[in-house]
């Protein structure tokens, strides 16, 4: 399927896509705004990796050249439409408040998925770059053009402002023996 996409074949392209393209979309999804974001930011993302298959060098898996592509074209697309100095919107700082509670281990992931993007996209980035993709801060500082205290502080408030969408959406009880901590 990859010699057939170096060669340009349309069919060996059509199928790596289909193979990978409901996962890529689950990615570009937790950082779109809506759902025609994400379709755009899939759509570019598939452009890059038939323009750059040719720099795959089969270390690793494909689907995680592919994702790591998928996250680097979000971001850029990201970067062109939005500024993430702005770290939260006026109303939603209020709600921010220093309790903690933990995420059940079972609460499914879409309802998480759903809360993240309710968060501001400072936070929303920040979090998924660190907590789901495994950025350090360091790295995630280099790929928004911020500073790393500006990440680790947008991804300590983007968890508490997430343990409040929970709560507030009764997903999760509002206990003191729980705490966020376990996101990562």
């Amino acid at each position: 399927m990859i010699q057939g996409c170096l060669k340009g074949n349309t069919t060996a392209q059509q199928l790596l896509y289909e193979k990978y393209s409901t996962r890529m979309l689950a990615v570009c999804y937790r950082y779109a705004k809506n759902r025609d974001d994400a379709e755009d930011m899939l759509q570019e993302g598939f452009i890059k990796v038939f323009t750059q298959l040719k720099q795959y060098r089969n270390e690793g898996s494909i689907e995680g050249w592919i994702r790591s592509i998928m996250v680097h074209t979000c971001i850029n697309h990201l970067k062109k439409n939005k500024k993430f100095k702005d770290s939260v919107e006026i109303e939603m700082a209020s709600t921010i408040n220093n309790g903690s509670h933990d995420v059940p281990s079972l609460l499914q992931a879409k309802q998480i998925i759903d809360c993240i993007r309710l968060l501001p996209i400072g936070y929303r980035t920040v979090l998924n770059l660190f907590a789901i993709e495994g950025f350090s801060h360091r790295e995630i500082a280099t790929l928004l053009d911020i500073e790393e205290s500006t990440s680790r502080s947008q991804y300590t408030r983007a968890k508490v402002l997430l343990q409040n969408l929970l709560i507030k959406k009764n997903i999760v009880q509002a206990t003191p023996t729980h705490t966020i901590k376990n996101i990562k």
